[in-house]
């Protein structure tokens, strides 16, 4: 989808995934909020025009975009994460209060958060319903769904949930994207040019035992050390396609290496569906973690676009009007 006009605010962009996702649905950022440093790096890297606010989103002042299109944001997961505590709205880190905050202050006609699929959990069934309450007071019409990468496109099995909140006056024409059709590629097809960048011998006889999409890659926790593919039956999983998830490496196998190859960060950028011309700065560790933690592009895109076909179509309804 070209330029559309439509313009957003993004909270907690991390690496980028969703605010590159919004970009390529045709949405103009008018700022992208994020208090990682290594992340905001990574965005003014590789978009030196967007504005990035290196802030604490409880903090962040929402005024200055009042009147925006889109406001979307990737907020933390470990509040809602099984591999959590699962605190919820008692955890610190939960922001879909500053969230909240912002999108009445700012009120824009669409409102899109993405987040794992803990939050679907019945613990979280009357948090959730609180969340909808708070937004339909505002104005909006709300729901949640789950959504899997690999329905879109994405060579990896990654549930996400993302809420959707539309003003009421838009809110009828809105449509939740369809996914794919066709079964995504294998981590095989995905990554054999990258695993055979150094002449690796042993390359074509990988991408055939590699024949499945990817389990869902994590983040990397920053209380237990370097980047890796997650706990031990994540690492079994990825053994099945003949990749070792000890930790990730820093150049693909050499032209006589044996055993089982580790993945790069380019590697894993393009399972989530990075685009190769993204760059993650910084060292493999801070790099790897701003990957492992992002919304996939072609997912976020998806849901971009059926939120701006929604608002296009309600705008030259009215001009026709």
């Amino acid at each position: 989808m070209g330029k559309t006009g439509l313009t957003s605010l993004e909270l907690c962009a991390g690496g980028g995934g969703q605010a590159l996702g919004l970009e390529q649905a045709g949405f103009d950022h008018q700022g992208l909020v994020e208090i990682d440093p290594h992340c905001c790096n990574t965005l003014r890297f590789n978009r030196p025009n967007w504005h990035v606010f290196e802030e604490d989103l409880e903090t962040f002042a929402g005024t200055p975009f009042k009147g925006i299109d889109l406001l979307a944001g990737g907020l933390p997961c470990p509040p809602f994460s099984k591999a959590g505590k699962q605190l919820g709205k008692a955890d610190e880190r939960n922001l879909f209060p500053a969230a909240i905050r912002l999108v009445d202050e700012i009120r824009p006609l669409a409102v899109m958060i993405e987040n794992v699929r803990g939050l679907l959990d019945a613990t979280f069934d009357d948090y959730r319903d609180y969340i909808s309450n708070k937004i339909k007071k505002l104005g909006y019409k709300s729901s949640w769904r789950l959504f899997n990468a690999s329905d879109y496109g994405v060579p990896q099995l990654r549930p996400r949930v993302i809420f959707i909140a539309i003003r009421n006056d838009f809110a009828n024409k809105y449509a939740w994207p369809i996914p794919h059709q066709k079964s995504p590629p294998t981590v095989g097809e995905t990554l054999y040019d990258l695993m055979a960048a150094r002449g690796w011998r042993g390359a074509p006889e990988w991408r055939k035992r590699a024949d499945d999409i990817a389990p869902t890659i994590v983040g990397g926790s920053k209380k237990h050390g370097g980047p890796d593919l997650g706990p031990t039956r994540a690492r079994k999983a990825w053994a099945a396609l003949g990749v070792d998830g000890l930790v990730i490496a820093e150049a693909p196998p050499e032209r006589d290496f044996i055993g089982m190859p580790r993945l790069t960060v380019p590697m894993v950028a393009r399972l989530q569906g990075f685009p190769d011309n993204w760059i993650f700065t910084g060292k493999k560790t801070p790099a790897y973690r701003q990957v492992g933690n992002a919304f996939p592009p072609p997912v976020a895109r998806a849901v971009a676009e059926s939120i701006a076909n929604t608002l296009i179509k309600r705008q030259l309804f009215r001009a026709a009007g």
